[in-house]
Order: C-alpha cells, then structure tokens, then sequence
C-alpha cells in the first residue's frame, strides 16, 4: 500500500510545484505590465492647454455641487500642506500620481500633467452620487484581505472525501479577480465622466483621444491589479498545501 500512496502523491506534488512556478512567473509579467501602462500613461501628451482643464474642472465642481478643493501640484506649492499630506504629495509634484481622497474633499493632480484632476474630480461625483457608488469606491480598500480570507475560509472547510478539490480551491483566482470588479469598474466610471465633462465644456474645438488614450492606460492598470490579486488569491491555496 505505501508504494501505491507515493504514486499518487507524487505527482500531485509535482503538479502543485509547477502550477505555483507559473503563476509566480504570471505575476513578474503583470508587474511588468503594469509598469509599462503607467509609463505609458505619463507620457502621454496633454490634450489641450492648461487653461481649458481649469476650465472643466471648475465647471465639473460647479455643476455637480461638489464641497470639493482643486489643486495642481508641483515642488513650490507641496509646501502649503501640512508635514503628512506632504508626504503623499511627493509623487504628484513629481508628475507620477494624481488621487481624490473623501476624507479631506481634495482633489489633486500633478502641474505638469493637470487633466488628470478631471478623473479625479469623476472619483468626487461617484462619492457624491449615493450609497451604490460611495460602496464601489470603498470596497477597494478591503480586496488586499481577499487571499487570506480565501485562506481562512477554505482551512475552516472539511476536506471532501474523494480528495477532489473545493468551490474555494477551484476558483480561488475567479474569485480574487471578481473582489476587485468594483474598483475596475468604478475607476472606468471616473475616467467616462473626466471625458464627458470635457466634451460638454470644450465641444469640438479639442480632440478627446489623447486624453481618452491616457485614461485608457491608466485604467489597463487597475485590470492587471485585478487580475492580480487573482493570481495572489490561487498562490495562496497553493502555498497552504506545500
């Protein structure tokens, strides 16, 4: 009996190594992915004057009845904020970040690239258009616990008799992936309303598709973390039965 026990374990443990060794190399390749959008999304060329996107955004304020402060950040103007948000300001003065946080309705974006505040400016109308929206736009902040709540979750679980793998164990990465709809989905929300604002403030007098390109990138980017969080989700099965 003990030999036949090996025979089939063996291969089990084999299948388990080179399942995990595929996933890891999975996970480079979507660091890389990511890393090559944000490139691209840097340096992507401004669709239209500075002026114009002040413009869209006091109008996106305006009309949306936002309590919203706008601001475009560089090295001199970083000073004017207190020792902690200064610190999360670095990368947007450095042209690297733009973000909207509720907490403080502050919408910020880098002075050398300035039409990222219009999808920020979209991240405050979402957090001001009810209870559906303001719940996509938080439950980001709770997908990175999604792996080991898998973990958790399926270790509570009784192993089935035939040794065949679970509900949890089969779709760990659909699942992971399936946590992180609603960011994608609300981010894509935040990026169609920047445009519209755009198009209704601008009309045709600018062309849209570099800034339509840009938020294209920008948003590539939250897929690949969703699909990412897949794949950590399935890594952390596996990781469990080594």
């Amino acid at each position: 009996m003990l030999p036949q026990q090996e025979e089939v374990h063996e291969p089990n443990a084999a299948k388990t190594l080179v399942t995990a060794g595929l996933l890891q190399a999975f996970a480079m390749f979507l660091q890389k992915a990511s890393q090559w959008c944000g490139n691209k999304l840097m340096q992507g060329k401004e669709f239209t004057s500075a002026e114009n996107i002040y413009k869209t955004a006091n109008n996106m304020v305006k009309d949306n009845k936002l309590n919203v402060s706008v601001d475009f950040i560089d090295n001199k103007n970083i000073n004017n904020y207190g020792e902690g948000l200064r610190e999360a300001l670095k990368p947007v003065a450095r042209g690297e970040n733009a973000f909207y946080t509720d907490q403080l309705k502050l919408a910020v974006a880098p002075k050398s690239k300035p039409s990222l505040i219009l999808h920020e400016l979209g991240h405050a109308i979402n957090a001001h258009k009810g209870k559906f929206l303001r719940f996509l736009q938080k439950s980001r902040g709770y997908v990175a616990a999604v792996p080991t709540a898998l973990l958790l979750l399926n270790g509570a679980i009784p192993p089935r008799e035939d040794n065949k793998k679970n509900f949890i164990e089969r779709n760990a990465g659909l699942i992971g992936f399936a946590s992180f709809l609603p960011t994608i989905v609300e981010e894509g929300l935040a990026s169609i309303r920047g445009v519209k604002a755009a198009k209704q403030t601008l009309g045709k007098a600018v062309n849209l598709t570099p800034l339509k390109r840009n938020y294209f990138f920008a948003w590539l980017t939250y897929v690949i973390a969703g699909i990412g969080l897949g794949v950590a989700a399935k890594q952390s099965l596996l990781s469990s039965k080594e």
